[in-house]
């Protein structure tokens, strides 16, 4: 391999993924971070059996027990109605159709343990305040500048700098992300504050017409993480812009008591937009690609944004390893190898954000459709879940004990 590092352009969950992947691989890498600290805004993000292999794989899986909460199953809620439509468990059975548990953790916390991860490794080098803006690919040296001025130097470089991409515009130059008309708003509080008789290891999903609410415990049950999604054609960028209350209240004004009630606990609420991007498929340039939101960002409602990025930087690790030094074909491979199980993870979510929204005739068939897969013991998500040819066997992902809530 070349002795210059790989540029990794963004230090989310993807690019610090991406940098400790490579370097379990021998690669050296420089990570490139525009924030003036490697920081993660927002709450709760979910865990899948998927995402836990990769953890297995890295070698991080003991921290991320620690720092995870593990609910005991799934409900869908009508929330108009305030029926239970489905309930699924995620117990012993789960765990063995899978070969891996379904965890909860706050962002912040999973970043922290990539992060540490990283640092612990004499192949990755961290910068902040490195806000790239100009490329430049000569066929054996990626040069990046920044806005002051600085250059870096490496053997490949690797966007990973999330659905705003500067890198993707130079690769693709498709433009911005499509707004998909769907506003979330998000509060994490601490279990104490939370009603009691919600106070339950569960995740559960209130399905409403144009809207949702979920909630489920984080930070091994000290926390609970509270999301609502309805549609509004109100448009700011950004992920950290406080929301309208009296809009949200509207929104949910015809809803069924418990659902007011849960809103009514909120009092400081953080607003985002919910974008996404048709698939593509081609997202590299010579010796520069794209990862995770970057390269495939995908609307929240299969909870596997982070998921999809996590695999990207283990598959892309290994096409790197098996190059011997090939950047370019190693980019198209992996390329290659992704394209499509990202394709359905992005198509599927657009999807069940139709399903969790479903109004009138639409709603009830959702929920007679739900009821029927709930006797016919559940949803196969092994498409979703289960083990991927492109990245490595893992046997068995260790059971955790169950979340006990924090008082």
């Amino acid at each position: 391999m070349s002795q210059k590092p790989v540029l990794v352009v963004g230090g989310g969950i993807g690019g610090l993924a991406t940098a400790l992947a490579l370097s379990r691989k021998g690669i050296a890498v420089q990570v490139l971070e525009q924030a003036p600290e490697f920081k993660e805004i927002g709450a709760g993000i979910q865990l899948g059996p998927n995402v836990f292999r990769m953890f297995e794989v890295l070698g991080l899986t003991e921290q991320m027990f620690h720092w995870s909460a593990f609910p005991s199953g799934l409900e869908f809620r009508d929330s108009i109605t305030g029926e239970t439509v489905m309930e699924l468990a995620i117990d012993k059975r789960f765990h063995d159709k899978y070969h891996a548990p379904y965890g909860v953790i706050h962002r912040s916390d999973l970043l922290n343990v990539i992060l540490d991860a990283c640092k612990q490794s004499n192949l990755i080098k961290l910068a902040t305040s490195q806000k790239i803006v100009t490329i430049d690919d000569d066929g054996s040296t990626v040069t990046a500048r920044t806005d002051t001025g600085e250059t870096y130097q490496g053997s490949a470089l690797i966007g990973c700098d999330g659905l705003w991409s500067t890198v993707r515009e130079k690769i693709v130059g498709d433009g911005k992300p499509v707004v998909s008309g769907h506003i979330a708003y998000r509060a994490v509080l601490p279990t104490a504050e939370w009603p009691a008789e919600y106070r339950i290891p569960k995740m559960i999903v209130w399905c409403g017409e144009k809207t949702h609410l979920v909630h489920y415990p984080l930070r091994r049950g000290e926390l609970f993480n509270l999301v609502v999604v309805f549609h509004s054609d109100r448009y700011e960028e950004g992920w950290d812009t406080y929301g309208d209350p009296t809009e949200l209240h509207a929104r949910f004004a015809e809803k069924c008591e418990p659902v007011r009630t849960l809103l009514q606990k909120v009092n400081a609420w953080k607003m985002w937009v919910l974008c996404d991007r048709p698939p593509i498929k081609n997202w590299t340039k010579g010796r520069i690609t794209l990862l995770g939101d970057a390269a495939h960002p995908m609307l929240q409602y299969l909870a596997q944004g982070g998921n999809m990025a996590m695999e990207d930087a283990v598959c892309l690790a290994i096409q790197l390893e098996a190059s011997g030094g090939d950047y370019a074909a190693a980019f198209q491979k992996y390329q290659e190898l992704r394209y499509l199980r990202t394709a359905r993870v992005q198509l599927m979510a657009r999807v069940f954000g139709e399903i969790y929204h479903a109004s009138g005739v639409n709603r009830e068939l959702r929920n007679k459709v739900l009821r029927e897969w709930m006797t016919q013991g559940g949803v196969d998500m092994s498409w979703l879940y289960g083990e991927q040819p492109e990245l490595p066997h893992v046997e068995n992902v260790p059971q955790p004990p169950p979340t006990r809530l924090m008082s």
